[in-house]
């Protein structure tokens, strides 16, 4: 199998309708033309691969959702007259057609965008997903490390950082969790715990990720922070305000948020 990941592309078909009921497509107005250039319902459907019953009744039906007639019989001739499109149903050929390649022109022009409308499309089901957990992140599992009982992994984040996870063996088997695959992370922000960004400290916890406070919310008990990433993205932590202050957090002042690796919750896209 190529390792190449193949482009989505778009396709799609044109038809007419009048009322609720299909006038004709692509089908049917290869049919027209057809008996335009034969003068046969009989050579045109042999043409196209359809039956003559099949054909007639195409035209039966145009005919009468037109309003007008599109085809209509010859008289006389040597072979004792034929069948020819009127001057409408010349016009719906040629109309169509016209129709056609803009229609055309417009599916392919969507299909080279297809890969950022497929990116939009995810990005709109991620912020209709709700939970009660404060910070999302979205990124890749970078790495997978089995243990008897539980996993660990490490997903990718766009902006280089990872966070890591423990979960059990049977959370990563029914998640299907591969390497590779686009995944995401939940933390609540009671599970965070805020620092002033010191180099030469040593935290238990896995996940360390710092930033700068862009937001500072002080409430009676507790004060709600949200720092921004240096690789991009926010996360938010509850502190109490006693923390906040002897911390004297700031917005603009460096910070660093330390979680649990068994504090996160991964999940994949539905």
């Amino acid at each position: 199998m190529s390792s190449k990941k193949s482009r989505i592309e778009l396709r799609g078909a044109l038809w007419m309708a009048v009322g609720d009921k299909n006038l004709g497509g692509p089908g049917r107005i290869a049919l027209l033309a057809r008996i335009a250039e034969c003068g046969s319902i009989t050579q045109a459907a042999k043409k196209i691969k359809m039956s003559y019953k099949a054909a007639w009744d195409a035209i039966d039906t145009m005919n009468t959702l037109a309003g007008e007639p599109l085809v209509e019989r010859a008289a006389g001739g040597k072979g004792g007259g034929g069948t020819r499109l009127t001057q409408r149903g010349e016009q719906l050929v040629n109309n169509f057609r016209l129709i056609e390649r803009e229609h055309r022109r417009f599916v392919d022009e969507l299909s080279l965008q297809s890969a950022q409308i497929a990116d939009d499309l995810l990005l709109i089901k991620r912020m209709s997903m709700r939970t009660s957990a404060r910070n999302q992140f979205y990124g890749k599992v970078a790495d997978i490390a089995s243990g008897t009982v539980n996993d660990e992994i490490q997903l990718e984040m766009p902006g280089g950082y990872r966070i890591v996870a423990i979960i059990t063996r049977d959370s990563t088997a029914k998640l299907g969790l591969q390497i590779g695959m686009e995944a995401f992370a939940l933390i609540k922000a009671s599970s965070i715990i805020v620092a002033t960004r010191d180099e030469a400290a040593r935290y238990s916890a896995r996940n360390r990720l710092v930033g700068t406070v862009s937001r500072l919310t002080t409430g009676a008990i507790n004060d709600e922070v949200a720092i921004e990433l240096q690789g991009g993205g926010t996360i938010v932590a509850i502190v109490t305000r006693e923390s906040s202050a002897l911390l004297q957090l700031s917005v603009g002042a460096p910070a660093a948020a330390l979680f649990k690796a068994s504090s996160v919750i991964l999940g994949i896209p539905a």
